[in-house]
């Protein structure tokens, strides 16, 4: 199919549940293509998540644009998300109770995503190809380092240099110390919005019948989950427009606008995409149990905690209540306690072979990153042999959507030891 511009293709193959047994079940993977020339290379994109579907590009815009000029380039649905397979509340059903249902998610981490890539590629007749890894789909990036740099020409890397040996715990604290610094540079923006959000604690402290579209009552800890909009590079000022609508004057007095509940559920729901509740912490897991470590770390950081006098907003935490309040995700609370409980999680990464890397790799980092933390960014790029790193403070966790373009063709010119464009002469984004 042709249109805006480009060529779609669509492609489907079959591929193990458990890649240890490629005789047994199959489950299906899908990726899109998309592309103006198909005689250029190949560029895998690997989206962020866990449990986030590939793009649906309309158009040619942003960094997608930049790279159809040098590549075809494969938006792949990661197992379980979009077209590959769904598991969600519905599709999981069908594995039985909540111990299967566990055991199957089992073959949901990086180490299957790119095992699946790899038969994807021998699939497409590919002999080598790049790839693009956004936030989780860095993460997967230094796992196919590890297990297939010999089918790598290049990979680029955008705030998604995970830590290759640091547990859940530790992952946490640093997050939860970037997202405090975050608030503060925030309510330094716009100080009446601190206000206006310790007004909203009363509020909904006070009256218990303030409901989300599903029906859900709203929370103190429902409302710290606006801090998602923090991490963004230019999306962390549409949280003021939020805030500002929050009340509207009603026979009742001062109410909780419909617009603003609306985007809080927004924030709220994981219908779209469970898999990132269910599966967030077990990105961490090498040889230990998570044991909900965003939760049992928040101790250490009391103006987190909901009965806080002012609590800060979280973002890419996830909590036990999650899953007893959110109708997309009550169902799976079992399933999400047993792989919280789970001790069994092999290695992601080969710290030799990485050590030892050939294949030219890029990355972004993102200095005040929130959810990908910088310093532990920084350990991992020196421990990959090779690796560019590129520390920007022009930019935020999600700056390839906004910036993408000129973040693609800066990482794509150091793989290929080009001179790099100078940044925007911008300050960091504020208003």
């Amino acid at each position: 199919m042709r249109y805006s511009g480009m060529t779609i293709s669509d492609h489907w193959i079959k591929v193990p549940l458990d890649h240890r047994n490629p005789t047994g079940e199959k489950i299906d993977l899908y990726a899109r293509e998309v592309s103006t020339d198909t005689t250029k290379p190949w560029l895998l994109y690997l989206q962020g998540g866990p449990g986030g579907k590939s793009p649906r590009p309309a158009g040619l815009s942003g960094w997608l644009a930049e790279a159809v000029k040098s590549f075809r380039v494969l938006l792949l649905d990661q197992r379980g998300t979009g077209l590959s397979t769904p598991a969600n509340r519905q599709t999981l059903a069908l594995r039985g109770d909540a111990a299967a249902q566990a055991h199957y998610l089992h073959f949901f981490r990086a180490d299957s995503i790119v095992r699946d890539a790899e038969l994807l590629r021998a699939h497409l007749g590919v002999e080598k190809w790049s790839t693009l890894g956004q936030s989780y789909g860095g993460f997967c990036t230094l796992s196919y380092l590890s297990l297939f740099p010999e089918s790598l020409e290049r990979c680029l890397v955008t705030g998604g240099l995970a830590s290759l040996t640091a547990d859940a715990d530790t992952v946490y604290r640093a997050t939860y110390a970037r997202m405090a610094e975050r608030n503060a540079e925030y309510f330094s923006w716009y100080p009446q919005d601190r206000d206006i959000l310790d007004r909203i604690f009363t509020h909904v402290r006070t009256f218990r019948d303030e409901l989300l579209p599903d029906g859900r009552t709203v929370t103190v800890p429902l409302v710290q989950m606006l801090g998602q909009f923090l991490g963004g590079n230019t999306r962390i000022h549409s949280l003021h427009h939020v805030l500002q609508e929050a009340f509207v004057s009603t026979p009742g007095g001062p109410r909780l606008s419909d617009t603003f509940l609306q985007v809080l559920y927004d924030q709220a729901s994981r219908a779209a995409n469970p898999l990132y509740a269910i599966m967030h912490e077990s990105i961490y897991a090498q040889g230990a149990a998570t044991n909900f470590a965003a939760e049992r770390t928040l101790g250490e950081f009391p103006d987190f905690c909901p009965t806080a006098p002012s609590p800060l907003l979280t973002g890419e935490m996830v909590y036990r209540w999650y899953f007893t309040e959110d109708p997309a995700l009550r169902p799976l609370e079992d399933t999400a306690r047993l792989l919280a409980e789970y001790e069994s999680f092999g290695p992601l990464y080969d710290l030799q072979v990485l050590a030892n890397n050939q294949v030219p790799v890029a990355a972004a980092v993102y200095h005040d990153d929130v959810y990908v933390d910088r310093a532990l960014s920084l350990e991992t790029a020196e421990r990959v042999q090779g690796l560019q790193a590129w520390v920007t403070k022009s930019f935020h966790h999600d700056g390839l959507a906004d910036e993408g373009a000129y973040i693609f063709k800066r990482l794509l010119a150091m793989t290929n030891n080009e001179a790099v464009e100078p940044e925007p002469n911008k300050p960091p984004v504020q208003p």
